[in-house]
């Protein structure tokens, strides 16, 4: 299926532990540049990462260790958070009208 993206295109592995939680997945995006974008989240809005590359090879690594639930998945990538992106706004700024 990876190999099969086409620009633009995305695939979403998610898991559904009955026993966890929150959203755990592991996602990636084929960019239009020919780069490879993979997030995942462990559990909550906070513990969302983000990192690219340009290997095809090391993103099916990296899904197939996360299917595995190897530790080592995320080696070899630098992640950055970016969990304050889902991060629901301060209440005054959610509604311009509250005082």
């Amino acid at each position: 299926m990876l190999a099969e993206l086409d620009q633009g295109d995305h695939l979403i592995l998610e898991r559904q532990d009955e026993g966890r939680e929150g959203n755990w997945y592991v996602q990636v995006l084929f960019r239009d540049n020919n780069t490879y974008q993979l997030e995942y989240r462990d559990g909550v809005p906070a513990e969302h990462y983000q990192t690219e590359t340009v290997s095809q090879e090391e993103v099916l690594r990296a899904l197939l260790g996360w299917v595995a639930d190897e530790p080592a998945w995320r080696e070899g990538f630098t992640w950055t958070n970016i969990g304050h992106w889902f991060a629901p706004a301060p209440a005054d700024e959610a509604d311009p009208t509250a005082q």
